[in-house]
């Protein structure tokens, strides 16, 4: 897991170097039509980054995304209306039942149908109209790292292509540089705060949700923590009731609209006695753990990432696990 996530920036480097007429096709072509309704089609880490595209597109454009429960095609039968339709498939395998039916259903009614996925081979690739490989290589730890940050990259190439903005295509082009930065930031703090944990929240919003949503995933997956994913906002809505005592809490408060939000957040739940680490770029009062700032705040959350994973592999290995091989868990999970 440690060696696949800190190659994360030489995948994102070969990935941006790839595909650059097929994303600027896609992008041409939605700006030219644009969709009358845009979805997205994921499970676990893939759905993460699925949501993180889902924001871009929805601040970015204006165009409201859903996320598709597949269930609706896979087991209600449902006619879904196709005319119009964008959907957005993400996986690692592609091997899935679940996202391969509703791409091929998408596909066959006449939406567009695109995936994002690590094997060009695959059956969701198959199914898509639209395929975008990842170039993350393979993949043999089961908690995904390199590939779930491809997909932030890949989602974020193509608001940039479909806007048209050449500043995030410049801030992308620049990326991997601060992915490797990223990598070597030192989060060793959380480690004697979080290795006796048995929960804890991990809070974000806007496009840090995302990975705030990923962290908690990989928690559980990786260190048997029940870590649960909430906005800096929604936590008000009852989940704060258990802060006290110490109750920890993990949030990540990158650059942006959301920060200053988060960061209040920090402080009323330190207030209530929750032990709080803050992730924030460097300079930040009360942060603990330092961030990297990437050229454009947008795809600061993809650098958060890939701090947090180096910790996270080292938090599991502190608690007695084997980040390599988590219990239960396969590769490739295929669910209908």
């Amino acid at each position: 897991m440690l060696e696949e996530a800190l190659s994360a920036p030489d995948a994102v480097a070969r990935q941006l170097a790839a595909d650059p007429l097929s994303y600027a096709r896609l992008g041409q072509a939605l700006q030219e039509v644009p969709p009358t309704s845009v979805l997205t089609i994921a499970r676990g880490s893939s759905d993460h980054a699925a949501h993180y595209l889902a924001y871009l597109v929805m601040a970015r454009l204006g165009r409201l995304v859903t996320s598709l429960p597949m269930s609706l095609i896979t087991l209600y039968q449902s006619r879904i209306h196709c005319e119009g339709l964008l959907s957005m498939a993400f996986s690692q395998s592609g091997q899935s039942p679940d996202l391969i039916a509703p791409t091929q259903f998408f596909r066959d009614g006449g939406a567009r149908t695109v995936a994002f996925v690590n094997a060009s081979g695959s059956p969701l690739a198959a199914a898509a109209e639209h395929v975008f490989e990842l170039h993350a290589g393979p993949e043999k730890s089961v908690a995904a790292t390199k590939s779930y940050i491809a997909q932030l990259v890949a989602g974020a190439r193509v608001v940039a292509a479909w806007q048209q903005d050449d500043a995030l295509r410049a801030a992308l082009n620049v990326l991997p540089t601060a992915l490797a930065q990223a990598s070597k930031l030192d989060w060793t703090a959380a480690l004697p705060v979080l290795q006796g944990a048995e929960r804890l929240f991990v809070l974000g919003r806007g496009t840090g949700l995302a990975v705030a949503m990923e962290a908690a995933l990989k928690l559980k997956e990786t260190c048997g923590i029940q870590a649960e994913a909430f906005s800096g906002a929604e936590v008000k809505h009852g989940p704060m009731a258990l802060v006290r005592d110490g109750y920890p809490l993990l949030i990540f408060a990158p650059r942006g609209p959301a920060q200053a939000g988060l960061l209040a957040i920090a402080e009323e739940m330190r207030s209530r006695g929750g032990r709080v680490l803050l992730a924030a770029p460097l300079g930040t009062p009360g942060a603990e753990l330092p961030l990297v700032t990437t050229g454009n705040e947008d795809l600061d959350p993809i650098a958060l990432v890939q701090s947090f994973y180096p910790m996270v592999e080292a938090l599991a290995r502190a608690r007695g696990f084997n980040p390599d091989v988590p219990p239960n868990l396969a590769k490739v999970t295929k669910t209908h």
